[in-house]
């Protein structure tokens, strides 16, 4: 072999080395990837888990988004935590004075037909009692357990009370056959005599042409699940209490805004589940309930009950139990 080859040959066995040398490098380095990888990719999976579920106790509403078809997607305010439950008792901002006890000597209320009905219940509490017969009594409140005495006294009041609305409103369109044959009318059955007597015949407050067109504005955009109608329309007692309670509420200074507040907080304890129901819907858009526009919630699109079918096309009905119906 000349000099020339054993040159060449000694190269070549050089780079075979160099090249057996590199892949055990190779080797070596996968190895301590995959050791890595086995060491700290279980550990990575779940400070990634870990941080999700931060984001999504800080950031979880900014992700409620509608679908494309219009639905609803769920999320922890949308699907029932942080609704409002209506299970405060709520001071209202409408002085009662002596009312009950008028009512009571008018004869629209009968106190023994009323306390034989509450008798039924477990008889009037004294805070109920005051407000039937006291004559110095304060400022309304309104609770779950009292929301239904309210809504009667109410009823009575919006009954009795001279109001343009019964006289000249829906409630005496020839159609209907007469005022009288409304739930509103016919349905209340605790007055001395016959319950036409005492329709819009009395002034237990007289309102100012003002006031009056103050709450025939408002009554026509307030309206109640339990049928198509606004207080304008007062054909059941939900309806005739509601108007009672807004005539109230003008005759002392309420402005409009206030009147409609007092009406959703109102009704919100007559439809307990509606209106949570209605809040449901509004968190899916991102609105707190205290942030809700009151006059809009009261609304058709809302409060009436083809509104409220529409509401329920979308999200799933709150079912808490309670509120009140259309009878005494």
């Amino acid at each position: 072999m000349d000099c020339c080859s054993q040159k060449d040959f000694d190269k070549k066995e050089s780079d075979i080395k160099q090249s057996s040398n590199k892949d055990d490098q190779n080797s070596s380095l996968r190895d301590i990837l995959k050791k890595f990888i086995r060491q700290y990719l279980f550990l990575g999976i779940i400070l990634i888990i870990i941080l999700i579920f931060i984001l999504s106790l800080f950031f979880g509403d900014k992700f409620l988004q509608k679908s494309d078809n219009g639905s609803l997607i769920n999320n922890d305010s949308a699907s029932g935590e942080n609704l409002p439950t209506f299970s405060e008792t709520v001071s209202l901002p409408v002085r009662w004075g002596d009312l009950g006890k008028r009512m009571v000597e008018a004869g629209v209320i009968d106190k023994d037909k009323l306390e034989q009905i509450y008798a039924q219940r477990g008889g009037l509490d004294e805070s109920s009692k005051k407000l039937l017969y006291g004559s110095d009594n304060g400022k309304l409140v309104i609770s779950p357990q009292n929301s239904g005495f309210l809504l009667n006294i109410l009823w009575a009041f919006g009954l009795i009370n001279k109001s343009p609305v019964l006289e000249k409103g829906p409630m005496q369109e020839e159609r209907f056959g007469g005022a009288g044959k409304f739930a509103s009318t016919g349905g209340w059955t605790l007055s001395k005599g016959p319950v036409m007597n005492y329709y819009s015949a009395m002034r237990l407050v007289e309102l100012t042409p003002e006031q009056e067109s103050l709450v025939e504005s408002v009554s026509k955009n307030i309206y109640r699940p339990c049928c198509g109608n606004s207080t304008y329309f007062p054909d059941c007692n939900h309806g005739m209490a509601m108007l009672g309670l807004l005539e109230l509420m003008a005759f002392q200074g309420a402005n409009e805004k206030e009147m409609y507040d007092t009406a959703l907080v109102v009704n919100s304890y007559w439809f307990p589940d509606t209106y949570q129901t209605i809040a449901k819907y509004f968190a899916g858009q991102g609105i707190k309930w205290k942030d809700v526009d009151a006059k809009k919630a009261l609304g058709f699109d809302f409060s009436s009950s083809s509104g409220y079918s529409q509401v329920l096309s979308q999200v799933e009905p709150v079912q808490g139990g309670g509120g009140n119906g259309c009878a005494i």
